[in-house]
């Protein structure tokens, strides 16, 4: 198929009269300055999808439901215990249902791709399910259903903390020990296709013993695999590093791991200078997701320091208390202006614009984080594009030079008109191709859920 926008955002920036031509799902060649002729027109402002490079799908069910104050100790913590009791309800079927609706509002909004922390294994008491990777089955034929690009990340879960306690009964149904979990990947690893990516995800360092960590990188012999964690999310997370490892979870980390391009530190919220400086140089993703950490009221990333240093970063919705990188990325502009009273914090040498910088680099690294050929208009990457609405009010009388600036920072209106997926068209005019039905299910059970 060949295609045609009046103006593509390409790796260098904007092109115009931009002929993109599509062979089994891929960007097979992109010429500028070309006729329209027998293409099939995309749009006047085309841009690559963006890719979202941390999901957990069943939170998106609770959303609004965490808002109540429990004490005035409220955190994270006490999220996690309202968060559990939720998780105890949802089976391989209600975890398909949530995921497909929330996989379709992904779509809607302008993601292309997911990077999916799964660790949602078992049955409520722990047990396997008949096929353990039942849970894991649901969330890939979401996916399917929806039309997304899925980058699956099976979690390893083994210890309640840093101290080696056993899972509480609540986390049983996390749990996998190393054998099993590499069993686990094995089996959804021979699904792989052009739109579906497996990687390796380790919770936490509190979760995860040293010995096991190691037992699962040497696993993974090619290193083909991407791999995930969280980190340094909170402050207890922190001390309690520090106390019983001698060491702060990011610094641990790369002291002791092969740390590269192939990782995604996910928030790493809580960083001494020192440490960005080499969570930079590693060249490993960052994973922000600020609408989630100010939901939980987790920190602030030192986003200025990191792009100064170099650093690659990505965005992720995480609980989906949103589900829009237009706001994932305004906030993290946003909460840097609040802590520094300064505006247009996230530029760069090579552009003045906040939001080219951050729509760039979040696609770049999202794209590294996923594991897959993304998040760009260029020869040999997976054809993922979005088509902004020209004709929306908040887009008159843009041009190139602003048109993603005021994307992002005109407000809520979602400004994606059309998006394609591996080459096939997922939504059109705003409107998801199987939303309807999507929606029903979802809304039967989550009713169900919630008697």
């Amino acid at each position: 198929m060949n295609y045609f926008a009046d103006y593509a955002w390409l790796p260098h920036g904007w092109a115009g009269d931009a002929r993109i031509d599509l062979a089994a799902g891929t960007i097979a060649t992109v010429q500028v300055d070309a006729a329209r002729a027998q293409c099939e027109y995309l749009g006047r402002y085309v841009l690559p999808g963006m890719p979202n490079l941390h999901s957990h799908a069943f939170q998106r069910a609770m959303a609004g439901l965490a808002e109540r104050q429990g004490s005035e100790e409220d955190s994270f913590w006490t999220w996690r215990e309202t968060m559990y009791a939720f998780a105890s309800r949802i089976g391989p079927d209600e975890l398909q249902a949530i995921a497909a609706q929330l996989y379709v509002e992904m779509l809607r909004a302008g993601y292309t791709h997911v990077c999916e922390f799964h660790y949602l294994h078992h049955q409520p008491d722990g047990k396997p399910y008949a096929d353990p990777a039942a849970m894991s089955f649901a969330l890939i034929e979401a996916a399917r259903e929806a039309g997304i690009g899925l980058t699956l990340l099976p979690t390893l879960y083994m210890t309640g903390g840093f101290d080696g306690r056993p899972l509480s009964e609540r986390q049983r149904r996390f749990g996998f020990e190393v054998d099993g979990y590499l069993r686990l990947l094995q089996s959804v690893g021979k699904m792989e296709n052009s739109t579906l990516r497996i990687g390796v995800a380790l919770h936490s360092l509190r979760a995860v013993p040293e010995q096991a960590l190691r037992q699962v990188l040497a696993a993974d012999e090619t290193k083909a695999r991407v791999v995930h964690i969280h980190i340094a999310e909170q402050i207890g997370e922190v001390q309690d590093c520090l106390a019983l490892r001698g060491a702060r979870p990011v610094e641990w980390l790369l002291d002791h791991a092969p740390v590269d391009a192939r990782w995604c530190l996910v928030h790493a919220t809580h960083l001494t200078a020192g440490e960005v400086s080499r969570l930079a140089q590693s060249g490993a993703v960052a994973g922000l997701c600020p609408t989630t950490e100010a939901n939980l009221g987790d920190g602030l990333f030192p986003l200025k320091t990191y792009i100064d240093a170099g650093g690659v970063l990505g965005i992720g919705s995480d609980s989906h208390i949103s589900v829009s990188p237009v706001e994932e990325l305004r906030w993290l502009e946003y909460g840097q202006r609040l802590v520094t009273r300064h505006r247009n914090v996230a530029v760069s040498a090579s552009s003045a614009s906040v939001g080219e910088n951050l729509w760039g680099d979040a696609s770049f690294g999202g794209a590294r984080a996923a594991g897959v050929a993304i998040g760009a208009i260029d020869d040999a990457s997976r054809a993922d594009l979005i088509a902004l609405d020209a004709a929306a009010a908040q887009l008159a009388a843009r041009d190139q030079d602003n048109v993603v600036d005021s994307f992002i920072f005109s407000g809520n209106t979602n400004l994606v008109r059309h998006v394609m997926v591996d080459g096939a068209w997922v939504v059109r005019d705003g409107r998801h191709r199987d939303e309807e039905r999507i929606a029903r299910r979802y809304s039967e059970t989550v009713t169900r859920l919630a008697r």
